[in-house]
């Protein structure tokens, strides 16, 4: 291996972008030749006025799309053996991803997801509906998938590249996550979690993911384990 994709896709953050790529190019990843892809899901804050800043790959969307819309084009779009998801807000440290991408550039995972839960001490810095809300939907997956997790909705995953540039993946919006975690646990591939940090924020602050996306979240997970 010798290339990692860093996907981020934005939309509406121009007040984090900047510092988010940053904290990005400062990180080693395993020593891989670093590939940063922004997928701009049309954003409408003066974002876009940051791009010509940033030595990196840029994909515009002409309309407002999702999340799992911009994670597709930026899947399509990346070269690397191994490919992250990144979000442009300050949520997650991308320090934490050097043990997951050490896991897949070892050999020893080809998916390795970053666990805010495996950490109690992270716990106390999500908002409750939110932890309510997401340690249901990864009980939900474990019973359906006979798996293990415990933070199935978190940003912070890291593929083996040729395992999902190959999947096809329908959502465009947050119920990207529940998708693309159904599709990997029905494949039985080597699978892995590991703690991370998190300095969650309020909707105030800009966050973008409400309890209607659980409900979609809950859909898709039964949908998936019954249709390909």
């Amino acid at each position: 291996m010798k290339k990692i994709s860093i996907l981020i896709p934005v939309y509406n953050e121009i007040s984090t972008l900047e510092e988010i790529v940053k904290r990005v190019e400062a990180c080693e990843f395993c020593n891989l030749e670093k590939e940063i892809i922004l997928i701009d899901d049309n954003s409408t804050d003066g974002t876009k006025d940051i791009y010509p800043k940033l030595p990196h790959k840029v994909i515009y969307h002409e309309i407002n799309q999702g999340k799992g819309a911009a994670l597709r084009d930026g899947i399509k779009a990346a070269s690397g053996d191994i490919i992250i998801i990144q979000d442009a807000d300050l949520e997650y440290n991308p320090k934490d991803y050097e043990p997951l991408v050490q896991m897949i550039f070892e050999g020893k995972a080809e998916v390795c997801y970053g666990s805010r839960f495996d950490d109690k001490s992270e716990i106390k810095k999500i908002m409750f509906l939110n932890l309510i809300g997401n340690k249901t939907l990864s009980f939900l997956t474990n019973i359906l998938y006979g798996a293990k997790l415990t933070d199935m909705e978190t940003c912070y995953k890291a593929f083996r590249a040729e395992l999902i540039k190959n999947m096809v993946i329908n959502s465009n919006g947050f119920d990207f996550e529940p998708e693309i975690t159904a599709k990997i646990l029905k494949k039985k591939v080597k699978f892995c979690e590991l703690p991370i940090s998190y300095n969650g924020r309020s909707f105030s602050e800009g966050k973008k993911i409400s309890w209607l996306d659980g409900f979609q979240a809950i859909f898709t997970l039964i949908k998936y384990k019954f249709f390909d």
